[in-house]
């Protein structure tokens, strides 16, 4: 009696639909194979249905069954929704399809089951008589005349019934043995007719064997589910995929949930020990292995105490021993964890994988699914490098990358890194070791192959390029995931400082490879980098090994690799994928730069320094400004000479660098703050110093020079083309209380020299501006020496513009600036 409850209670009316939606597949419920037509799913009216009633009424009367009949058939059926099949209807099905004086055709069979099995799972007591007739029409057809009618429609149209009405709860012993058994003979000898049919009627072949199940006799119980691990896969069996490993998930979940519920320990066990526990080589892995997480799915739901708990707990350690099994015999085959060309059967196993973890809830951490789900993540979940092969080899299809983008294993990817990452905390130091070197060196792989991508496809198939980008940002997403449990579980007091090291600079590394699709602030991302970073600083060799992986200035400048792919000359600042890479070391080095020697940032981060600060994106360009700065400040020991030394040296090529480029690429603020760091930092008197200051001279002596001749206003609001002029001349007036004592006093000489030649609104500003900051000054060291410098300067300066009108207006010439003896003398 418990099994007449369970069919009756479960609260699922149409199980195929359900299995539908739970799996992602088209739930649009059409009858087309070979030998049918499509039917569209639309509702008809109520006058079209009455009218189709009447019509099968009278193909009875006449005992008669022509085309119009069969049409008949087919409004009610895409009326499923709304449809309801009262017990005269269902006898109209039953005797047409039991009269031997009507002759119907093929297409009619399987539109007459379906009505049946609409009727009897919307009936709330359905005629027991009814259903016996059902059952013998079912049977005689089945005996008689199936193998001249027979087709995957047909075949899947009378599993369905045949397991809705075996679960009927008034259905006869002998009605029910019939059902089962004929379930059992279409799918051990008949399954084969589904091997080649539409993938919309597999749903209903589950749905039925889930309604048998329910109701079977334990006999029937066995043979019915090792048919369901057995019809898969092969030539003459159903098609393995996806969507239909999730539907056996699925299914197995509400049978076994039923079972649960109603304690029907004996199928439990029976389960465990003939399915679970056996080693039947004939079940289909993907098959076997989502029966067991359905299984474990239902077991984790709470139950009551006593025996019924003690019965779920085996058949848990049962499903997880299986999961397990299988998982151990797929790593033994994939073995290197990153094929692209292995079986088919493998590439759906990983994928049926990902996906039932992700929705079964927790289970015991297990080495193997660990494995696998790291190979998925790999090769199913972001197949980059197969979609990249396809670029080079000049396939570029954008179905198969967007048919990707749309699959339930992408859009749960998020998931599925949450449970990795669980199983990550659990596993033992060499299997973290394996995966962390798979994932690291996939984060380095995608940067190879994405640069190259990216400038072949950009320009030109930019739909396929963005399609190829969002997959790459969630791999992003999953690293960095995956990169916050690495730090929290291995950057700690159980491991030596040695692998600390070496896991966080590879972390970094591996952050840096995929800086590029980092599309959004993320506190994750940032914990990481703060882990890692804290044991690299603390280290020279892990600071020296972290700077060493950074592509060299050659690697940089001149990419031979690429010219098979490109049409034209390869440019470095075009290349944005290395671009964001190079930034995202300009922007972790200042951590940790005083662990970095001179020589490794002479020989490794200066070249690329200063290369970077000639980039045309001045995000990118401010962060060169801003490591140069860095290394200029860095090193307090005085005893460092060698830094020193360096130090110096660098000014020369910086000040030429960062001046060619301004006004234009060099961002101001980023000059300006490298300018005060070596003026603060160099040694007092220090030569670099002195370049410094006659290069920020001469280059605001060029620039003024160049809008000497534009109207006057230019100068009063210090605008348009005068502002770079502006600017540097305001950064030579704030290096005045910056300098050492030493320098001052040159420094005084050649601001004089500029100041005199500006126009008289440029001087009075400039005069303006310097009152106000000696006056503001309370440095009693050099404030005598500028007063006086100031008041010397007012005084060059009128002088000048006196001389300058009464030269302008006798003879009509220009400005010349005064002799330098004569500011000498004066300042």
């Amino acid at each position: 009696m418990g099994d007449v409850k369970m069919a009756k209670q479960a609260p699922i009316l149409f199980l195929e639909e359900w299995l539908k939606t739970n799996s992602g597949a088209n739930s649009v419920g059409t009858f087309s194979d070979r030998d049918s037509s499509s039917f569209s799913s639309s509702s008809s009216s109520a006058r079209a249905i009455i009218q189709a009633w009447a019509e099968l009424r009278n193909s009875l009367q006449h005992q008669s069954f022509q085309s119009h009949h069969l049409q008949s058939l087919k409004t009610l059926v895409n009326s499923k929704s709304s449809l309801h099949v009262a017990d005269p209807q269902a006898k109209i099905l039953i005797s047409i399809l039991s009269s031997p004086n009507i002759s119907i055709s093929y297409e009619a069979y399987p539109l007459s089951l379906r009505l049946l099995y609409i009727w009897v799972r919307k009936s709330s007591r359905p005629s027991s008589f009814l259903i016996d007739s059902a059952v013998n029409v079912v049977s005689q057809l089945f005996s008689s005349q199936f193998n001249a009618k027979k087709s995957s429609t047909l075949f899947s149209e009378s599993v369905l019934l045949l397991g809705a009405l075996s679960s009927v709860s008034d259905v006869s012993e002998n009605s029910k043995r019939i059902c089962l058994d004929w379930i059992c003979e279409l799918l051990e000898k008949e399954h084969k007719l589904m091997s080649s049919s539409s993938s919309n009627l597999i749903p209903n072949v589950l749905a039925g064997i889930g309604y048998a199940l329910f109701s079977s006799d334990n006999a029937h119980f066995v043979r019915i589910s090792v048919s369901l691990l057995e019809i898969w896969g092969n030539e003459e069996g159903l098609l393995g995929n996806v969507s239909n490993g999730l539907m056996i998930l699925h299914l197995m979940d509400w049978v076994f949930s039923g079972l649960i519920k109603f304690h029907s320990v004996g199928k439990m066990e029976l389960f465990s020990r003939e399915i679970l526990g056996s080693s039947n080589r004939n079940f289909v892995s993907f098959a076997i292995f989502m029966a067991a997480a359905g299984v474990l799915k239902s077991a984790t739901k709470p139950v009551s105490a006593g025996n019924m708990m003690e019965t779920v707990y085996k058949l848990r350690n049962y499903a997880e021993e299986k999961i397990d099994a299988v998982a151990k015999t797929l790593i033994y085959k994939i073995q290197n964890f990153s094929y692209l060309d292995a079986d088919p059967e493998n590439h759906l196993l990983l994928q049926c994988m990902s996906l039932a973890l992700a929705r079964i809830g927790p289970v015991s951490s297990k080495p193997s699914l660990f494995l696998c789900l790291a190979s998925a993540f790999l090769t199913e979940i972001f197949p980059l490098e197969r979609f990249y092969k396809l670029v080079f080899e000049s396939s570029h299809d954008l179905h198969e990358v967007k048919d990707h983008l749309g699959s339930a294993l992408f859009k749960e990817a998020g998931s599925i890194t949450s449970v990795f990452c669980n199983l990550y905390v659990a596993v033992d130091e060499e299997k973290k070791n394996i995966v962390e070197r798979l994932i690291w060196k996939y984060c380095y792989d995608i940067y190879a192959a994405h640069r190259q991508v990216a400038l072949v496809l950009r320009g030109g198939e930019n739909e396929l390029l963005s399609d190829l980008e969002k997959i790459a940002e969630s791999a992003f997403l999953m690293v960095v995931f995956f990169a916050l449990a690495v730090t929290k579980h291995r950057l700690n007091l159980n491991l030596t400082r040695e692998n600390q090291m070496d896991i966080s600079v590879k972390i970094l590394v591996s952050f840096s490879c995929m800086e590029y699709f980092r599309r959004m602030r993320l506190p994750e991302y940032m914990d990481t980098i703060r882990g890692a970073i804290v044991s690299v600083q603390e280290n020279e060799s892990a600071c020296i090994s972290f700077v060493e992986s950074m592509p060299s200035y050659a690697d940089l400048t001149n990419q031979q690799g690429f010219s098979c792919f490109q049409k034209t000359e390869y440019t470095w600042s075009e290349d944005e994928v290395q671009t964001a890479r190079i930034l995202f070391y300009l922007r972790v080095i200042p951590t940790c730069i005083e662990r970095v020697p001179p020589p490794v940032f002479r020989n490794l981060m200066a070249p690329t320094t200063f290369l970077y600060m000639g980039h045309p994106n001045v995000k990118v360009a401010r962060a060169s400004h801003a490591i140069f700065v860095a290394f200029i400040s860095s090193g307090k020991d005085p005893n460092q000479e060698e830094r020193v030394a360096l130090k110096e040296q660098l000014v020369f090529y910086y000040m030429q660098r960062s001046l060619q480029g301004y006004p234009g690429i060099t961002p101001f603020d980023g000059m300006a703050t490298g300018v005060a760091a070596l003026v603060r930092h160099l040694p007092a008197g220090s030569p670099s110093i002195f370049y410094c200051i006659h290069s920020l001279v001469e280059k605001a002596n060029s620039l003024c020079s160049e809008v000497l001749t534009h109207e006057a206003d230019l100068w009063k609001n210090w605008q348009g083309e005068s502002e770079p002029c502006k600017k540097i001349l305001e950064l030579l007036l704030r290096l005045i209380s910056l300098v050492d004592i030493q320098v001052l006093p040159n420094l005084m000489k050649l601001l004089a020299q500029l100041i005199i030649q500006l126009p008289k609104d440029g001087k009075d500003m400039v005069l303006n501006d310097l009152y106000s900051q000696v006056a503001e000054s309370d440095d009693v060291t050099r404030k005598p020496t500028l007063v006086s410098w100031l008041q010397s300067l007012s005084y060059l300066t009128s002088q000048v513009s006196i001389r300058t009108a009464t030269s302008m207006m006798k003879n009509g010439e220009t400005l010349n600036p005064p002799t330098e003896p004569l500011l000498n003398a004066r300042l």
